[in-house]
């Protein structure tokens, strides 16, 4: 792992996220929202996430939109399905650059999923109203979603378990 991978990891306290690579939550909000599905969540969290080289995030969802920004490191695919199941969104996050951005934002209840695209990708995750692992779901874990995906988008289904690429 690249040196300074290791040492945000020490740094950040990133620890093993569900969905692979490491993260921290650096902030949950106090004043409270309730969601569009009824539930009383924090207006805001944010998280630390890292990818290492060869790490991705499995295919997840989260209930609410989540902004993602670069940090640092190398760039950062991200990759989202359409609410409709027809196409695959992707952005390249890092500094600007042509094809590339340092913000996306992936809409909420869209099945997702990151890799690095070298060394290491350091992002902050924004999701409003607040993350909760309630809202939270592995793609492995609805197996009508997963068979769904690898018939619409079977070059993906290497990043439906493991964390690795």
């Amino acid at each position: 792992m690249h040196p300074r991978a290791l040492e945000l990891i020490t740094s950040l306290e990133l620890k093993p996220h569900p969905e692979g690579g490491r993260f921290h939550e650096a902030f949950r909000g106090t004043k409270h929202v309730t969601s569009a599905q009824g539930e009383r969540r924090p207006a805001a969290t944010h998280i630390y996430f890292l990818l290492a080289d060869g790490e991705h995030s499995v295919w997840h969802r989260v209930a609410h939109d989540e902004i993602w920004n670069a940090y640092e490191g190398d760039a950062l695919e991200l990759a989202w399905i359409s609410p409709a199941w027809d196409r695959i969104e992707r952005r390249r996050l890092g500094p600007v650059a042509p094809g590339q951005s340092p913000m996306a934002v992936v809409p909420g209840g869209c099945w997702q999923r990151a890799r690095t695209l070298g060394a290491y990708s350091l992002a902050g995750c924004t999701v409003a109203p607040g993350f909760d692992f309630a809202d939270f779901a592995l793609i492995n874990d609805d197996p009508e979603a997963e068979s769904r995906l690898r018939e619409a988008f079977p070059d993906e289904a290497r990043f439906l378990a493991g964390g690795s690429s």
